[in-house]
């Protein structure tokens, strides 16, 4: 009258294995539920809501043309400095070559303006 239950364990090469099977069913069973359909596709219908004409540009067309604005007036302003400190740049360097300065010479000087030597300009 006593029947002996043996549970048998199931060892990581058999599961490894069952996992496999699984997904090869898998990938076999999935190109035929995924079969081609005699349904044709369905024509694009007239969109309900109204589409933005180009006489009224949409709020993003507006930011965005508001953006290069502001991008194009940094880049002129960085262009006019930066041409400011080359003439600046040329203005000193030949007020040290000759003694006078070509432009007007609006610019502030961070250094001492004398020489020290002989004051003839000669190199030794």
């Amino acid at each position: 009258m006593s029947a002996v239950i043996k549970s048998e364990m199931i060892s990581r090469r058999k599961a490894l294995s069952l996992m496999g099977l699984a997904a090869a069913f898998g990938l076999a069973a999935a190109p035929a539920v995924l079969t081609v359909s005699d349904a044709e596709a369905q024509t694009a219908a007239a969109p309900t809501a109204a589409a933005p004409t180009a006489a009224a540009p949409t709020a993003g067309v507006q930011r965005r043309a508001a953006r290069h604005e502001r991008r194009q007036e940094r880049r002129m302003a960085r262009t006019e400095r930066r041409q400011g400190r080359r003439t600046a740049r040329t203005e000193r360097r030949q007020e040290r070559r000759t003694g006078t300065a070509t432009g007007t010479g609006t610019g502030t000087t961070t250094g001492a303006a004398t020489t020290t030597g002989t004051g003839t300009g000669e190199k030794k």
